[in-house]
């Protein structure tokens, strides 16, 4: 089985790169929605939040937001974050591979935000990253509820900036001409990839 390890900056169209994928049958690892799990209540990571960041879990859910603002501003404090979710997300990931190694699939997406600041593309026979220009990007993000230029500061102050992500790939999605064009060149790699 082929592993095509898919990530790209916040707002340059992985939530549409992996719907594609999805759409043409190849299983999907979205290592955000495991966060989500992780942290829902009865998630694995709740305790461990709870008694690293007092306040931050009410009711038995982690409050997302209150556990942004622990972290956001301290990088100690991320990186203890780091420490508690990163090892429970990678489980999450090889129980979702040996799934689909079972069932024989001969490609397979982790859909990873932070594919290269966590060092995952080693697992990865393919990597694949959605870019846009930075315009593009700004624009898309700053329209989400909630989001402040500020706040997509920090997070892209996180994150491998674009041009060494795309330095970094195998193969590059441009997501900034148009919807069509991005789903064509994947519907084309996961065609050449599953004959090879």
């Amino acid at each position: 089985m082929k592993i095509i390890g898919l990530t790209g900056g916040i707002g340059m169209g992985k939530s549409t790169a992996t719907a594609t994928f999805r759409r043409l049958h190849v299983p999907v690892f979205d290592a955000d929605a495991a966060v989500h799990r992780l942290q829902a209540k009865g998630g694995r990571a709740v305790a461990p939040i709870a008694a690293a960041f007092p306040g931050t879990v009410k009711e038995g859910v982690v409050d997302r937001e209150a556990l942004r603002r622990a972290v956001l501003p301290d990088p100690a404090a991320l990186t203890r974050l780091e420490r508690i979710i990163h090892p429970l997300v990678r489980r999450e990931e090889q129980r979702f591979l040996a799934a689909a190694r079972r069932r024989a699939e001969r490609l397979a997406v982790l859909d990873v935000p932070l594919l290269f600041e966590t060092k995952g593309q080693g697992r990865c026979d393919l990597v694949v990253v959605v870019s846009a220009p930075a315009a593009v990007q700004r624009w898309r993000v700053l329209r989400r509820k909630g989001m402040t230029p500020a706040r997509l500061a920090a997070i892209l102050a996180r994150q491998t900036p674009d041009r060494v992500k795309r330095r970094l790939a195998d193969v590059v999605v441009p997501t900034g001409l148009s919807r069509h064009f991005a789903q064509r060149r994947i519907r084309q790699l996961v065609r050449e990839e599953a004959q090879r």
